[in-house]
This record gives structure tokens, C-alpha cells and sequence, in this order.
């Protein structure tokens, strides 16, 4: 018997909510655009593709969304309110390079899936790719504070951190330990784990931190299904482990990409 469409896309949600906030750069408007999605696919269940895996079938549907809607195409003004300051990062991100990269390095797509899902060529794609590397390896230098109680999963981090040309001030292991450090060094960027060596929380540890400064934060876990259930606050970039070093590149890459267009520049950066 066939599956139906709402079968078929359900255990994928968490996924494209990760997808979306990271495209977006904020929880409330990638949210938004998993509801439009939705709600094409109630509207319209022809515009999900049965000749693919439910995966990408449902990232197919999205990325028609997400081009359709005039904001990601054309510079205009837009309301202030609640979003309003994303809407207007959003404007200046070059839409097919993230998404081509966000795709491979985040969802783990292969280039043949993802040539599906955008709609273009496995050369293209790869172009793509290519196109949104340069973007991050042209980014400036940031300070990162590492929130991880394994020791070899914190060193792994931190290589790619400084691989990436960022400083890494520091690696706690405990809530109060992330919070001496934060205060010492100044973070412009917080990696956190979800569960620490004593017991405590890295969201607490990260909630103790922005009380005193403003800055992005990627949490990581091992289970980000768990963090995506839309009945609490939830984290607006992901890591999943086991991860890769592409991973971890993409998100932190899109973290500073909004944190600069916010007002700033990430703190420790280069003048």
C-alpha cells in the first residue's frame, strides 16, 4: 500500500527545521518557512516528488518555497518587528551557494540528491559548493569559547575551529567553568555540548553567559531530534554527532555569517 505523503514526511521534519534555521540564521522565521512548506504540500500534494526518497522530496518542496517568496530574490523593504532584522541579513546572502553548501555539509545530502532537490546539474552543484567556500574561507577571524567534556570530541573541535582560521580561548568542561571563561575572554562564538562531565547543562552554562554579552552559539548533540520538538525554546544552530569537519565549517560559517550582519564584527577579529 502506498504511504501517504503526511507518513512519508513526518519523520523528516527535524531535519528540514535544522536545514531551515540554519539557512535563515533564526528559529522563528527557518519555523516559518517549514509551515509554508507544509502547507504547500496540504494545498498541493502533487509537489511532492515520488520519484525521490521522502528526504529530499520534502528539501524539493522547501527550496520551491523558499524561492518563490520575493525576499530571498529581490532586496525591498521590509516591517520592522519580529524577524524583521533577519529579513533584512536574509537580502544579502547568496541564495544558491548556501543553500548547495548547507545541503552537502550540514544534511549530508550526496551531489546527485542535491542537484535534485535544487533543481540543476551535479556540476553545478558542485560549482555551487565551490562558490560558498570561498565566501568562508574569506570570513574574519573569530574567538571561540569550546563547552565540551570529552576530551577527544574537544580537541577534534577545536582543529577544525583553527583550521578555519578562528581563535579558540578556551575548552570548559563544566557550566561554571564555561562561565569563568566566557567572562575572562569574550567570546564572539559559543560551541557548547548539551550534556557536561559534572552533570550540568550546556544550555544552562550557555543561558549564564548571555546574560552578560551577545554573541552566536552552535549547540552539539548527539541526539538533535530531542531539541527539535517544537515544545520549548530550541537552538537556532545544530551540530549532530557523530559530526564531520564539513559540518561543523557550515554552521559555524552561517553563525558568523549573521552575527557580522547583525551590527558587528565577531569579537577578536581583525581590524
Amino acid at each position: 500500500m502506498t504511504s501517504s505523503v503526511a507518513d512519508l514526511v513526518a519523520p523528516q521534519i527535524p531535519y528540514l527545521r535544522r536545514f531551515a534555521r540554519a539557512l535563515t540564521g533564526s528559529q522563528d522565521r527557518g519555523d516559518a518557512y517549514v509551515v509554508a512548506t507544509l502547507e504547500a504540500l496540504v494545498a498541493d500534494q502533487r509537489s511532492f516528488r515520488r520519484d525521490l526518497l521522502p528526504r529530499p522530496a520534502l528539501y524539493h518542496t522547501f527550496v520551491k518555497v523558499w524561492g518563490a517568496l520575493p525576499i530571498n530574490q529581490v532586496p525591498e523593504p521590509v516591517e520592522a518587528g519580529l524577524g524583521g532584522i533577519v529579513d533584512r541579513r536574509i537580502e544579502t546572502l547568496t541564495p544558491l551557494p548556501r543553500q548547495a553548501f548547507l545541503l552537502a555539509a550540514l544534511e549530508e545530502f550526496p551531489t546527485s540528491e542535491i542537484a535534485e532537490i535544487l533543481g540543476t546539474s551535479e556540476d553545478e552543484v558542485r560549482r555551487l559548493v565551490d562558490v560558498a567556500g570561498a565566501e568562508i574561507a574569506e570570513q574574519i577571524t573569530a574567538q571561540v569559547l569550546i563547552i565540551e567534556d570529552e576530551p577527544l570530541i574537544a580537541l577534534d573541535i577545536e582543529g577544525i575551529v583553527s583550521d578555519l582560521g578562528h581563535d579558540v580561548v578556551g575548552i570548559a568542561t563544566t557550566r561554571t567553568e564555561a562561565g569563568d571563561l566566557a567572562r575572562r575572554t569574550n567570546p564572539g562564538l559559543v560551541l557548547a555540548d548539551i550534556q557536561l562531565a559534572d552533570g550540568s547543562s550546556g544550555i544552562d552554562a550557555v543561558n549564564d553567559i548571555l546574560q552578560g554579552a551577545d554573541m552566536p552559539v552552535i549547540f552539539i548533540t548527539a541526539y538533535p531530534e530531542r531539541l527539535l520538538t517544537g515544545e520549548r525554546a530550541e537552538p537556532t544552530f545544530l551540530i549532530t554527532k557523530p559530526f564531520k569537519p564539513e559540518m561543523v565549517k557550515a554552521v559555524i560559517s552561517q553563525a558568523l555569517f549573521f552575527d557580522v550582519r547583525a551590527g558587528g564584527r565577531p569579537r577578536g577579529a581583525a581590524a
